[in-house]
């Protein structure tokens, strides 16, 4: 199964579209990403994120539902 979670970018570093990364916050734990499959994001923006990789760019509230629903499953462990 693969899991892609939704982080918000804090941090653009690059203007090669080949090369662009990002910091990204996931809830806190802030992880450099590639940012070569989404050249249209910004600083603030969220995206989802699989093993490095920003694959595409998802609206807010989308982004925090993600989030909250990771936490209740978290809660259940």
């Amino acid at each position: 199964m693969c899991l892609a979670v939704p982080g918000q970018v804090l941090e653009i570093e690059g203007s090669d579209p080949l090369t662009k990364s990002g910091k990204v916050s996931f809830g806190g734990v802030v992880k450099t990403v590639s940012l070569a499959y989404v050249p249209e994001v910004e600083v603030g923006d969220y995206v989802v994120v699989h093993v490095g990789f920003a694959l595409s760019k998802v609206d807010e509230a989308a982004a925090q539902q993600t989030l909250a629903d990771l936490q209740q499953i978290a809660k259940l462990s």
